[in-house]
């Protein structure tokens, strides 16, 4: 078991098989390699928690969740990366912020992990990049 400090959720406490590293890290924190997910209440969302790090996490989502056709290539590169040789060992995430009451989901970083290794990459795709919905109106816009 490993136990750290966590600026939103306290100290936690977590099996060792349970972290999600990340060889070159996310963008904008190269350093920072291990995470683990937590679920945030009974939805849909998830925290993606540095491990060594207490005040870096973030709000990330099955990006299919918003829009089922969202589709890009995984280079070659990416998929070595994390040791992806089944395709059902693959989980897809998007980073979420949250400004004036919209959601905004990064469509064009999405975070590739593969769950038997244990290991994630963040890619830069072609596509939308943001797809934003508003919390009030609950409509999403492109």
């Amino acid at each position: 078991m490993i136990t750290f400090p966590t600026t939103r959720f306290g100290s936690l406490q977590v099996r060792e098989e349970q972290i999600i590293h990340f060889p070159n890290g996310l963008f904008g924190f190269p350093d920072l390699k291990r995470y683990i997910l937590l679920d945030h209440k009974d939805t849909e969302i998830k925290w993606l928690q540095a491990v060594d790090d207490a005040d870096v996490a973030f709000i990330v989502i099955n990006p299919f969740l918003i829009n089922p056709s969202y589709q890009f290539d995984i280079p070659d590169a990416g998929k070595e990366l994390i040791g992806l040789e089944d395709i059902n060992d693959l989980a897809v995430l998007v980073i979420v912020r949250v400004e004036n009451n919209t959601l905004l989901a990064n469509f064009h970083g999405p975070i590739i992990l593969n769950s038997a290794t244990r290991l994630g990459a963040q890619l830069v795709v072609e596509s939308p990049s943001v797809y934003a919905y508003n919390i009030e109106t609950s409509s999403l816009q492109k």
